[in-house]
C-alpha cells in the first residue's frame, strides 16, 4: 500500500535526490524495514497522522524520523519510554509511539520501560529484539542467546552473562500494560500477525486503553554473517524456542480516566515553577559586549557545599532580569559535602544556543581541584577568579586575567562561611563587570524573600568581594 506517513523522498543521504532519496540506510534483510513499513500503513489506516508522535532511540532506528512523516523526537540511549511519558502528559490527545532496540530498551533502558510499563499510560512500544547491538558494532544485548558469539562474548554467551531476557513476559506481568504481544517476521504469516498487532497497540491506545507493547523477533543479517534468507530460518529456529511467539497479555480493560489537560497559562505556570510576575528595574545599559559581543560563557566550580550552583543560579537569573536570555546547567558529585560541583552558566543578548561552557570566558573556583581542571580551559583574555583562602600557589595562566580573593576568609569574618559564594559574586562583578552591582544585588534579595533578615549580611558580602578586588 501506498502511504503519505513516509516522507516522498529521505533526506538521509544525497539531500533525498535519485536513487538514494528512495531508500532507507538499513541493511539489507534487516527487520527494520518491514517494521517501518506495518507502523506507517497502521497510522495511515487509523487516521491519526497528524496527532502521532514517534520517539526514536540510540541504535539502528536512531534516524527514524528521516522517514515518517510525524511529529517526532530523538531520545537519548534508552531513554525513549521517558520522552514519551512526557510528551503524552503534555499533549493527551497525541499518539505517542516508543520505537526501541533490544540493546536500548532491554540494556541501559531497562528502567525506563519498566517503570513507564508500570504507569501504565496509553502509549504505544514497538520493540525489535534482533538478539544484538546492531549499530554499535554486534555486541552482546541483553536479549542475545546462549552460547551466540557476539564481539564482546566471542566464546558464545555463557553462565556469566546470564540468560537471555525475556522482555514480553516481564512486562505482562505488571498491572499497568494492557497488551503485549511477540510477533516475528520471518514468513508472510508471521509478518500479517506483526502487522496486526501494530495496528492493536495503537488502537488501544486511540481507545485510551493503556500501555501496550509489541515485541518484534527481527533479523540482522549482517551481524549473523548470513544472507536474508538464511537469517530469517535462523529466527524461526533459533530464537523461537527461547522467545515463543503469542500473547503474553491482553486485558479487556475499561477505559482510563482521560489524563488532566496540562495548561501554559503563564500565571498558572509561574505559580508551580515559583516565579514572579514582579516587574524588576533594569541596570544595564546594554548587553555586556566588552566581554562578548552576544553569548557569555561562565563556569562556578568547587567542592559540593561551596555554593558554586547558588551562585550560578543568581548570575542567570539576574540575566534574565536584564531582558537578556540565561540557563544554568549543574553537574553534581556523589556527595551532597565534599563531592566536586560544578555549573555552567550562559547570558545571551537573543538566544542560549547551547547551555554547556566547555570554554568559558569566566571562570569562578573555590578550590584547587577546580582551577586545575578548568583554569586551562578558559578562553584567551578571559577571567578567572579563585578562593586563595584555600588555593596558595594556582597554577600560571597565560593570556587570561586571574584574581586572587579570600572567599572564605572574607566570609568566616562576617561570622558566616556559608555567604562565601556571595563574597565570590562581588569579586565577579567588580573583576568583569558582566553586569551592575544593583543587578545582582537585586536577584539577591529576590531570592531572599522569605529570609530578609538575611540580606544586609548578603549585601555586605558582596561588598567585602568587590573591595578585595579594588584593592589587588
Amino acid at each position: 500500500m501506498t502511504t503519505t506517513v513516509f516522507y516522498d523522498r529521505f533526506e538521509r543521504h544525497a539531500h533525498g535526490e535519485g536513487l538514494k532519496g528512495h531508500a532507507t540506510h538499513y541493511c539489507p534483510g534487516c527487520g527494520h524495514g518491514l517494521a517501518h513499513k506495518y507502523l506507517a500503513e497502521a497510522i495511515d489506516e487509523l487516521g491519526i497522522q497528524d496527532r502521532t508522535v514517534a520517539v526514536s532511540p540510540v541504535g539502528c532506528a536512531v534516524f527514524l524520523y528521516y522517514y515518517f512523516d510525524v511529529g517526532n523526537t530523538q531520545a537519548a540511549h534508552g531513554r525513549a519510554p521517558a520522552v514519551a511519558i512526557g510528551h503524552k502528559v503534555a499533549n493527551p490527545d497525541s499518539i505517542v509511539i516508543s520505537y526501541q532496540g533490544d540493546g536500548d530498551l532491554a540494556s541501559i533502558g531497562l528502567a525506563e520501560i519498566v517503570h513507564a510499563a508500570q504507569l501504565g499510560l496509553p502509549i504505544t512500544v514497538i520493540f525489535i529484539n534482533n538478539a544484538i547491538y546492531g549499530m554499535t558494532g554486534g555486541q552482546m544485548a541483553p536479549t542475545t542467546l546462549t552460547g551466540m558469539k557476539t564481539a564482546t562474548s566471542p566464546d558464545g554467551r555463557g553462565p556469566l552473562q546470564g540468560m537471555p531476557m525475556k522482555v514480553a513476559e516481564m512486562l505482562a506481568t505488571l498491572d499497568g500494560t494492557v497488551y503485549v504481544e511477540r510477533c516475528a517476521l520471518f514468513d508472510a504469516k508471521q509478518r500479517t500477525r506483526a502487522k496486526r498487532a501494530i495496528k492493536k497497540g495503537l488502537e488501544l491506545q486511540i481507545e485510551n486503553r493503556g500501555f501496550s507493547l509489541i515485541e518484534i523477533l527481527a533479523e540482522c543479517p549482517t551481524h549473523l554473517r548470513m544472507d536474508p534468507q538464511a537469517a530469517e530460518k535462523w529466527v524461526e529456529e533459533a530464537m523461537l524456542p527461547i522467545f515463543p511467539l503469542g500473547v503474553k497479555k491482553d486485558v479487556d480493560a475499561d477505559v482510563r480516566a482521560p489524563l488532566p489537560t496540562p495548561t501554559f497559562d503563564p500565571e498558572r505556570v509561574m505559580e508551580v515553577i515559583g516565579g514572579s510576575a514582579e516587574v524588576v528595574q533594569k541596570h544595564c545599559a546594554g548587553f555586556p559586549k566588552h566581554i562578548h559581543p552576544s553569548d557569555i560563557a561562565l563556569k562556578l566550580a568547587g567542592a559540593g557545599g561551596d555554593g558554586a550552583q547558588t551562585a550560578a543560579m543568581l548570575l542567570a537569573r539576574a540575566g534574565i532580569n536584564e531582558g537578556f536570555d540565561a540557563t544554568h546547567i549543574p553537574s553534581y558529585g556523589p556527595e551532597s559535602r565534599g563531592g566536586t560541583s560544578y555549573a555552567d552558566v550562559h547570558v545571551a543578548s537573543e538566544e542560549v544556543l547551547s547551555p554547556a561552557s566547555p570554554h568559558p570566558q569566566i571562570l569562578v573556583a573555590f578550590n584547587a581541584p577546580s582551577l586545575a581542571k578548568f583554569g586551562p580551559t578558559v578562553l584567551e583574555g578571559g577571567t578567572i577568579v579563585y578562593d586563595s583562602s584555600v588555593i596558595s600557589e594556582p597554577p600560571a595562566f597565560e593570556g587570561i586575567k586571574v584574581y586572587g580573593v579570600p572567599f572564605l576568609e572574607l566570609a568566616t569574618a562576617l561570622g558566616r562561611p556559608l555567604v562565601k559564594n556571595v563574597v565570590a559574586l562581588g569579586a565577579l562583578q567588580a573583576a568583569t563587570n558582566l553586569f551592575p552591582a544593583e543587578t545582582i544585588l537585586t536577584t539577591i534579595r529576590q531570592a531572599l524573600t522569605d529570609k530578609c533578615a538575611l540580606i544586609p549580611l548578603n549585601e555586605q558580602a558582596f561588598r567585602e568581594g568587590q573591595r578585595a578586588i579594588a584593592q589587588a
